[in-house]
């Protein structure tokens, strides 16, 4: 007796069928294997960068002032000019579409492309940012890290043939580990991905995400080392009347933002409309530009941390901060006019730091007793800037905490990334990234939209159909119609190419009469078809092709290039389904 109690307690106990369903373990699983890919491969970024920084300028660490300084001038020029025609070789002849990818690429792919990616694009992109940054190109090692994780994960999404909202997922967890390889904090790297790919923070997504951003920090801390990017001295704030002094530092950032938007604007069409440069000059032309400007200020060749951490440590003077804003927006316009790999993350807290920094010596200068060192005014700065550029506070808020490691400033910090994000976002500037892909004619879809997409055609797709050859006889389709239940009747070839369709109506009539029984053809009565749906079509689309025709129902071919008839759409099922789906979208993200 007590026997079959324990037993039967047993088989009724299943907590881990009830708490997870078996699909989500499975994304689980690829997460583990998405994060130790992109983390393994985050390592081999770095060293290939530093391999590339010391064949330029013989020093491979993110500390290259003073190698540069001890370089004769003319090397300093060649080295980004050298750097460009690698790149302008590659780009021509390795590089898909011919252009440096990023971030937006990302974006894209997961709005369009059930965020499947090809992975070697992101080997070739991720080999252009090395070149790039190695030669001096003033852009960021972040955003070609992010690339590149979403490619492995939207590779692999697309060899498992994953559906579109678990493509989706599996590209924010190569996107979340990417950001934390780059700055070695996981929880900005899953903020990063639901903020910025995503667009939502449906639960269905954190399990994988954070599984794939830990095992990527994991794999960075044990290979090498667990340590903020920024080692700065802890500031304090000396009083709560600094707050309005955050509050216009962070308007001050907004405003700088917009600039910096409009500077890589303006000098991407000086060079492609007014120089009327050849896209395979553009490079060389830019790592001559790059050069110039080293000559004066090194300061602004590669990521460019070492002048941040200098801004943060308060060891420049006020017209240095100054200066080195206007000098590092100047090259980084200049490296991505040019065609340059990168990102923008790296140029976003250089030039919010020496911002920040400016901004705290002249707040010092007028308000002495009130206003803390301005190395704090830095790091709100540099947070604020980085925040608007990528249009992403919160996982800014976070990255910035974690590359500093101190939680005391945090609440200067969000005052100035709200502050910063909102001044820009009234110019309609979402982020740097939406911004590139409004410059490309890309429409942005709404995250509501991208789930609405995940649901296709396949699900309301019916078999309830009968198909004949346009020969076949009245005679033998009134037995045929007689006989059968199915309500649609579409015409077909004898490879089962699509020919049109046979009303209800015109049926009935041309049976009527028995003496076209071998006179009549199916041909004869046929409709032509002026739509036709997909299996893999989003609802919303196939909504639209109905919009264009007067029939109650669709046909479902396998390709647009393979007219082969698969099934039959009725309008009733397809709006029931899109509204479900709807629904289910909004509920899943609010």
């Amino acid at each position: 007796m007590l026997a079959r109690l324990i037993r039967n307690s047993f088989r009724d106990f299943r907590p881990f069928r009830d708490f997870v369903p078996r699909h989500q373990f499975y994304l689980i699983g690829i997460a583990v294997m998405v994060g130790l890919a992109v983390g393994y491969a985050a390592i081999l970024f770095r060293l290939a960068l530093g391999a590339a920084q010391y064949l330029f300028y013989g020093e491979e660490s993110e500390y290259l002032v003073a190698a540069v300084l001890a370089l004769p001038w003319w090397h300093v020029m060649a080295a980004p000019v050298i750097g460009g025609l690698i790149v302008s070789l590659f780009l021509r002849y390795v590089m898909p579409g011919g252009r440096p990818q990023g971030v937006a690429d990302v974006i894209e792919a997961g709005m369009y492309n059930d965020g499947r990616m090809s992975f070697r694009t992101g080997v070739a992109a991720a080999i252009t940012s090395v070149i790039s940054l190695g030669a001096g190109a003033s852009t960021g090692r972040e955003g070609p890290l992010v690339h590149l994780g979403g490619a492995i994960s939207g590779s692999l999404g697309k060899l498992l043939k994953m559906d579109r909202l678990d493509g989706h997922t599996l590209l924010a967890c190569g996107v979340a580990t990417g950001v934390a390889a780059s700055f070695n904090a996981p929880i900005a790297g899953v903020i990063f991905a639901h903020e910025v790919v995503l667009g939502h923070y449906a639960l269905r997504a954190l399990a994988p995400v954070v599984v794939a951003s830990v095992i990527g920090t994991v794999v960075i801390r044990v290979h090498v080392g667990n340590f903020p990017a920024f080692l700065i001295p802890q500031y304090n704030i000396l009083s709560f009347w600094e707050f309005p002094a955050f509050m216009l530092l962070g308007i001050v950032c907004g405003l700088m933002t917009l600039i910096f938007f409009w500077s890589v604007a303006f000098t991407k069409d000086v060079f492609e409309d007014v120089m009327k440069i050849p896209v395979f000059w553009r490079p060389p032309v830019a790592g001559l530009a790059i050069g110039a400007i080293a000559l004066l200020y090194p300061e602004i060749l590669g990521v460019g941390y070492e002048a941040t951490d200098n801004a943060l440590k308060q060891l420049y003077p006020l017209h240095l901060l100054i200066l080195l804003v206007a000098a590092k927006m100047a090259a980084t316009s200049i490296s991505f006019a040019g065609g340059f790999g990168g990102g923008v993350f790296s140029p976003a807290l250089f030039i919010g730091a020496m911002t920040g920094g400016a901004f705290g010596l002249i707040a010092a200068h007028i308000f002495p007793e009130l206003a803390a060192e301005h190395g704090l005014y830095a790091m709100v700065g540099m947070g604020a800037v980085a925040a608007a550029v990528l249009g992403a506070p919160l996982s800014t808020v976070l990255i910035v905490f974690e590359l500093t490691g101190d939680y005391r400033v945090t609440i200067a910090l969000m005052v100035g990334v709200v502050l910063s994000t909102v001044v820009a976002r009234q110019f309609r500037y979402l982020s740097f990234f939406h911004w590139q892909l409004a410059r490309r004619a890309i429409e942005l879809v709404h995250a509501d939209e991208v789930l609405l997409h995940a649901q296709t055609v396949r699900r309301v797709t019916q078999d309830d159909f009968m198909a004949v050859t346009p020969e076949t006889t009245f005679a033998s389709l009134r037995d045929l119609y007689r006989d059968s239940e199915a309500r649609v009747h579409f015409l077909v070839d004898g490879d089962g190419h699509l020919q049109g369709c046979l009303q209800p109506n015109d049926i009935k009539y041309a049976l009527l009469d028995p003496h076209l029984n071998d006179l009549g053809r199916a041909v004869d009565i046929s409709t032509p078809i002026t739509s036709v749906l997909y299996p893999d079509m989003p609802l919303d689309d196939a909504l639209k092709a109905f919009r264009g025709t007067s029939f109650r129902f669709l046909p479902v071919v396998r390709r647009p290039d393979d007219p082969r008839l698969v099934g039959v759409v009725h309008f009733r099922d397809l709006l029931q389904a899109h509204n479900q789906a709807l629904k289910d979208a909004q509920e899943e993200t609010h």
